[in-house]
């Protein structure tokens, strides 16, 4: 039968690229070839040579023959041949009877077919590289022509494209389920390492996490307000775990610390040569958000232009990047947060007032650290664990005497941040100092400022608690002492006091001395 070639190029070819699914392009390629070619069963494999194996990365097999898997290791004997014929066969060759071959395809061959088949063979090569094999068989011998291998030659660069094309869209199919999987590994560690649980959720925070639990699963812009370090990060990831959008991206971005000059284009990303140094594409911190969450930190601090382009896509869903013309529509829950007060810059004229709106659909209000002291231990039990756990600290120390009541007595001006701060501190000076001994505060906690402050005006200081007062004149007495307790010149009778009594109280305030200090 005469064959139209260029009726079977075209035909062929389409059915080879009508899909990036290569079991579906297959069946249709196989019942195209069937018209031309007698088919039984067609495949493509490859050939890894530093594991001597063949995978089947594609296949139709007839209904009498089993399938092999889809891994074959070669025989180990047969591995330089294997790669002799890899390299340095004719790209197509026929075999119609098995009987004829030399012994190492008899061997391969007899793994899969009978001997009564006829087979076409066709390496695939792109930039001179053999990248694959394409396998033709059918039932009964001497079935396949010199015509057959000819038409099947005619496909080669239709084949070869093609499947390279639908090998890399798997790899790119495969990376991206990876990333996926690696997405939600390092979610899931991310709320191991930082806790998932709000510490006073119970008690000085019942009242936000109850607003919390309202307004997570919606997607109504939240506006979260309150002192600096009162911790409005942490109430935006509990929203944004809480809401539906928990496995997708949670993108933070703090107003303040990014130039006005760069505002624009980190918020919305920019076209190549929108501006100097643009030198390609970029997207923004909202295309990155989509379907997921934005948490706007300091929105007080964005620029008057960047707050109408934030307007716009609170009210539409959409925005341009610097320098671009189309319009790019994004899913986005925004949550942002402020210590300032914006009802006063709106009156100001330095914040809009329909931004102002659409932000403060559900506001939270965050108290600060003062109003919820009840707090302050669970707080500092969970700083001193997270803390040691950072400075490689294995023993946890216990508090002193009368520190918890300190700590609930002092105003904290910088929240819950400050109090981190403080412990941590008060874990490296401890280190520093011999690692001994119960954490205290009394020195941690005096005011610089107001002190001096204080003492320009000729006032006195705060009354502290006497065993405060004891522990600071003894350091004092040991300090001028080079830390000699007893002797002639120790602190002991500096003090007045017996070495054994100047120690016991010593002990009884946790301050180090001796070898540990």
């Amino acid at each position: 039968m005469k064959v139209d070639e260029n009726e079977f190029f075209r035909q062929t070819t389409l059915c080879i690229c009508s899909s990036l699914d290569i079991d579906r392009a297959f069946r249709r390629c196989f019942d195209c070839l069937n018209q031309f070619i007698p088919i039984s069963g067609l495949f493509f494999s490859l050939y890894e040579p530093d594991l001597n194996a063949g995978r089947f990365v594609a296949s139709i097999w007839p209904s009498n023959l089993k399938s092999p898997p889809d891994t074959i290791t070669m025989p180990t004997e047969l591995k330089d041949w294997i790669r002799g014929t890899w390299t340095g066969a004719p790209r197509t060759r026929i075999i119609n009877d098995f009987a004829k071959t030399d012994p190492p395809t008899r061997q391969i061959s007899s793994m899969f077919w009978p001997e009564d088949s006829s087979h076409i063979h066709m390496d695939l090569e792109l930039d001179k590289e053999r990248f694959g094999s394409l396998h033709l068989f059918t039932e009964g011998k001497n079935r396949y022509t010199d015509a057959h291998a000819r038409l099947l030659s005619l496909l080669h660069e239709p084949f070869a494209v093609a499947i390279s094309n639908i090998l890399q869209h798997q790899e790119v199919v495969t990376l991206e389920n990876l990333l996926a999987d690696d997405y939600r590994y390092l979610h899931r560690r991310l709320l191991e390492i930082t806790g998932d649980t709000i510490i006073g959720a119970d008690h000085g925070l019942a009242r936000v996490m109850e607003m919390v639990r309202q307004v997570a699963p919606l997607n109504s812009p939240v506006l979260l307000m309150g002192e600096t370090g009162v911790g409005k990060e942490v109430i935006a990831n509990a929203i944004h775990n809480e809401s539906l959008r928990k496995n997708c991206p949670c993108i933070k971005v703090n107003c303040a610390a990014i130039p006005e000059s760069r505002i624009d284009s980190e918020l919305f990303g920019h076209e190549k040569g929108a501006f100097a140094g643009a030198v390609s594409s970029k997207r923004g911190r909202f295309e990155r958000a989509h379907t997921g969450t934005i948490f706007l930190d300091e929105i007080g601090e964005l620029p008057q232009l960047a707050q109408v382009r934030l307007l716009r896509v609170l009210q539409h869903g959409e925005f341009e990047r610097v320098g671009g013309t189309e319009p790019i529509r994004v899913d986005v829950r925004i949550i942002s947060a402020t210590h300032r007060n914006l009802q006063k810059m709106v009156r100001r004229g330095q914040f809009r007032e329909d931004l102002w709106f659409r932000l403060n659909v559900f506001p939270i209000m965050i108290p600060p650290l003062r109003q919820r002291t009840e707090d302050i231990p669970a707080l500092v039990n969970h700083f001193i664990a997270k803390k040691a756990n950072e400075l490689n600290i294995r023993e946890l120390p216990g508090l002193a005497g009368g520190s918890l009541e300190r700590l609930q007595e002092y105003h904290w001006p910088g929240n819950v941040r400050e109090l981190e701060n403080l412990v941590e501190r008060a874990l490296i000076q401890r280190q520093t100092s011999g690692g001994g001994g119960q954490l205290h505060f009394y020195q941690l906690l005096a005011d610089p400022i107001a002190e001096s402050a204080a003492n320009a005006a000729g006032q006195r200081g705060p009354i502290l608690p006497l065993d405060v007062v004891a522990a600071n004149h003894i350091q004092l007495a040991l300090k001028s002492v080079d830390g000699r307790v007893e002797g002639r010149n120790g602190a002991a009778r500096l003090l007045g006091l017996h070495p054994s009594t100047l120690r016991g109280r010593m002990r009884k305030l946790g301050i180090v001395y001796g070898r540990k200090a």
